[in-house]
């Protein structure tokens, strides 16, 4: 057992996220290696995976969504993610357990008193696979069946109950990115059913991904509870660490884990993007004082491992420009070299388009 640096913890999370260097993977493998990409606001996965993979075009992901390769739905910890199709029957069951929870609170269940909720659900299946609709419509029909009840609630039920697929163009690069989501049941649309996933073969897959990691983090990325168990029935299987502050930490014992002095480049990253959220310690990206960028959605900007900065986008009919904002005053290297990354994001993001960093 070793005492792992924050730095050790970095070089190896940024590694294994392939940031260090573009990956010469398929999006759709890329994103399987990830254990899907959080996909909170639609375009998010677009730079996500144009940070991480060698030649990625937007097309090659718009073409998993629309064959069907790749689906959006509410995932790990109640957020939607961006998964490959056999991911997302696999992970789906696993993690209803967390769903469950937030659909039985009482926000949602006192407004469905006297309602056969098990009942609601069947009937909202059957309406959104013959006709797939938005949540908000399919709970209108639920309200003119049980009237009196709130539409909007039902919603919030559907949701969390079943494995609503958003369909493209939801989430597709173009003019359907940002569509309201029209949701059917990954049942309907997979033409398979759900078959939950190992949460040891699951755990281990996360690892690969963002370790090395304690309890309390593989908790944070899923949401799942009681995890310890699991790690522990893994142990032969792994290597324990220790960081800096004497918390366990577990890995596999051939992943990467670079020299702590490891030269990075810079890497723009999107909202919400899993590397910011997938630690209860979140210190190995990003200081704790610069924490509420995460919560509030910000694009970050990752100078030597950590973020560093924050980036915009803003576009018209004719152009296009990312601003970048930083944390503190850096060095004219270090400036060059985010300009010029900044040039490339925005050239994949806006190309035909007048273009300005700023």
């Amino acid at each position: 057992m070793g005492i792992l640096s924050r730095d050790a913890l970095n070089r190896a999370l940024i590694e294994r996220q392939m940031l260090r260097e573009r990956a010469p993977l398929g999006a759709l493998d890329a994103i399987e290696h990830l254990v899907g990409i959080q996909a909170q606001e639609p375009p998010s996965p677009y730079p996500g995976l144009w940070s991480r993979l060698q030649n990625f075009r937007a097309d090659d992901l718009t073409a998993l969504l629309e064959s069907r390769q790749a689906v959006r739905l509410l995932l790990m910890r109640g957020t939607i993610h961006l998964v490959s199709a056999a991911d997302c029957l696999g992970l789906r069951p696993l993690v209803q357990v967390i769903l469950d929870r937030h659909a039985a609170t009482p926000m949602i269940m006192k407004k469905l008193v006297g309602l056969d909720v098990p009942e609601v659900v069947e009937t909202a299946r059957v309406l959104m696979e013959e006709r797939p609709d938005t949540l908000t419509n399919i709970g209108k029909q639920l309200a003119e069946k049980w009237p009196g009840y709130d539409p909007t609630t039902f919603g919030l039920l559907l949701r969390c109950a079943l494995p609503a697929v958003q369909l493209p163009p939801r989430g597709t690069w173009g003019p359907g990115l940002m569509k309201r989501p029209v949701c059917t049941t990954s049942d309907a649309w997979l033409g398979r059913p759900l078959e939950s996933f190992s949460i040891d073969d699951v755990v281990l897959r996360y690892l690969a991904a963002f370790g090395p990691s304690s309890v309390m983090d593989v908790q944070a990325w899923c949401g799942l509870t009681r995890l310890r168990e699991v790690l522990d029935r893994l142990r032969d299987r792994l290597v324990v660490f220790t960081d800096e502050s004497g918390r366990e930490l577990f890995d596999l014992p051939d992943a990467p884990r670079p020299d702590e002095d490891t030269p990075l480049p810079v890497r723009f990253i999107p909202e919400f993007d899993n590397i910011l959220l997938a630690h209860a310690d979140r210190s190995r990206v990003i200081a704790d004082k610069d924490l509420p960028l995460v919560i509030g959605g910000k694009r970050t900007v990752l100078i030597n491992g950590y973020v560093g900065a924050q980036w915009t986008l803003t576009r018209t009919k004719d152009s296009a420009t990312l601003a970048v904002e930083y944390l503190a005053e850096p060095e004219e290297r270090v400036r060059d070299e985010v300009t010029e990354e900044a040039e490339r994001l925005l050239a994949f993001l806006a190309p035909d388009v007048e273009r300005t960093v700023r």
